[in-house]
């Protein structure tokens, strides 16, 4: 199996699936690595009702309804403000010839920072429609500077349908596409209840993928790295950014999956991968990453 993903990926094949997991290879890293880990960090920030203080999106919905949105912004910064330098899996992602999209599914920018000094690579972020009205995405280029969208078109309801991608960015020989948003280059994020539910009333039609995503995807296979599927909003959204690719994918998860993750797998045609995600990286990248051993606990 590890021999076919590598010729998956000297051939461009693979689109990598990025999760909050990653991070757990991070060498003394303070990003949280996961949703639980994050939501403890925005609720020391202010007061949420004790049921609904391990919700991270719900978390994020009481803060902001009663502590304004800014106070959710400057809680995401601060959380993932830490100097954390790209992992081993980022090195060898960056160094692929081939490799056409990579979904970073978590709120760090750990992929930018080791795409640095590579030619012919851009940035699009999913923002949040409390902030920018009619809007799905941003792209950036490496500096990070922003790329100007074309115009919205009104629809036949005077609705807003989604701009499309700026002419210089199709000419892009990689992309990386952050769905939730992320610190930088702006500080983006798509994080509460009422985030979720604007971008998930219109992905089944596909209006919050970038058509850039959209086209690259046919045929491609994707990897999935530091994920879990525990949740209907993790689900729903991979199973919409995956759609239409090809009939053949993979995810590493150690150990036995939930029901209803296997019941995904099973419907997406995702083979599980049994194994520590340290070890998997290290047979794929051919480099033993240096893990953030609290980052596992």
């Amino acid at each position: 199996m590890l021999s076919e993903i590598h010729a998956c990926f000297e051939r461009g094949d693979v689109i990598p699936y990025l999760g909050p997991g990653v991070l757990a290879l991070a060498q003394e890293s303070e990003l949280p690595a996961a949703p639980e880990q994050l939501v403890t960090r925005l609720t020391a920030k202010a007061t949420v009702p004790h049921k609904i203080r391990n919700n991270l999106t719900a978390a994020a919905q009481y803060i902001e309804n009663f502590k304004h949105r800014k106070t959710v912004v400057a809680a995401m910064n601060e959380a993932f403000a830490a100097p954390t330098a790209p992992t081993v899996l980022h090195e060898w992602l960056a160094a692929r010839k081939n490799l056409k999209l990579l979904v970073n599914a978590w709120y760090d920018d750990l992929p930018q920072q080791a795409f640095k000094g590579r030619e012919s690579w851009g940035l699009v972020q999913g923002v949040s429609q409390a902030e920018h009205f009619g809007e799905w995405v941003h792209y950036f280029r490496p500096d990070g500077s922003v790329v100007p969208g074309r115009p919205h078109v009104q629809d036949g309801s005077g609705a807003k349908a989604p701009a499309e991608a700026p002419a210089e960015t199709l000419g892009w020989k990689t992309l990386i596409y952050q769905p939730i948003g992320s610190v930088l280059p702006k500080a983006n994020y798509i994080i509460s209840d009422s985030d979720y539910v604007e971008v998930l009333t219109e992905i089944d039609i596909q209006t919050p993928i970038p058509e850039a995503v959209q086209a690259i995807r046919k045929g491609r296979n994707f990897l999935f790295l530091g994920c879990r599927f525990a949740t209907q909003i993790e689900r729903n959204y991979a199973r919409q950014i995956m759609k239409r690719s090809s009939d053949r994918h993979w995810a590493v998860i150690e150990g036995p999956l939930t029901k209803n993750e296997a019941k995904f797998f099973a419907e997406q045609n995702i083979t599980h991968i049994d194994a520590p995600l340290v070890d998997f990286v290290a047979e794929l990248t051919g480099v033993k990453a240096p893990v953030d051993a609290a980052a596992l606990v």
